[in-house]
């Protein structure tokens, strides 16, 4: 199967507006290395870039951008009165944080502790 070609870049105007977006709050998730290696058959969770509108005109908006610079955007769902719009995918993401000049998400994801209760943090 030969590889399909790269995205065109989109109009400035729409990476701008995208980017003041992301900047503003919007946010990357990443899988969990660590968990994913433990429960590979029950550990989904994939690359996702998460854009947060505050009303349903603005959340096409961030739709109609989306698809402006050649981005599926998955299914919203609302969360804290806001709606959340993600992208769904590691190549979308790592398009999507070049075309707003973002840096590339972290390698690595600092494990969370299990438990604070008796853990002293150093002055």
């Amino acid at each position: 199967m030969a590889d399909a070609a790269p995205a065109p870049a989109p109009p400035a105007a729409v990476s701008a507006e995208l980017a003041k977006r992301f900047r503003l709050n919007g946010y990357v998730r990443r899988p969990n290395a660590e968990l994913r290696a433990e429960a590979p058959d029950h550990y989904k969770k994939g690359y996702e870039i998460r854009l947060v509108a505050d009303s349903q005109v603005e959340l096409r908006e961030v739709r109609r951008l989306l698809r402006a610079a050649g981005f599926e955007p998955g299914r919203p769902f609302a969360k804290s009165n806001q709606w959340r719009q993600p992208v769904y995918g590691r190549a979308a993401v790592m398009r999507f944080l070049r075309i707003v000049g973002a840096k590339s998400p972290p390698k690595r994801v600092r494990a969370k502790s299990k438990s604070r209760r008796g853990s002293e943090r150093p002055a």
